[in-house]
């Protein structure tokens, strides 16, 4: 049962990434303006959906930061995360 766990987990990822890559589609087709109105209105539909699902995801992932990074004891705070600047 554990190990269903984990591959939902991991399916969960896959979803934000395939949801961005999909919306990144539908910003290109919209914004050549060739589309038909009512296509157009079906992918800026979909879009929003798609848009929703993303923010979903990015706020449980701000909540499991918010869980990670807490000290025993303390609150759980979300703190700034600043990348390795490569040269």
């Amino acid at each position: 049962m554990h190990r269903d766990k984990h591959v939902t987990k991991k399916t969960k990822g896959v979803d934000f990434e395939a949801a961005m890559s999909e919306l990144e589609g539908i910003v290109e087709r919209l914004e050549h303006g060739d589309l038909p109105l009512e296509e157009s209105l079906k992918q800026f539909e979909r879009g929003v959906e798609l848009t929703r699902t993303c923010q979903a995801a990015l706020k449980q992932a701000e909540q499991k930061v918010r869980v990670l990074s807490a000290k025993p004891g303390a609150q759980a705070m979300l703190e700034d995360f600043e990348p390795d600047e490569q040269d």
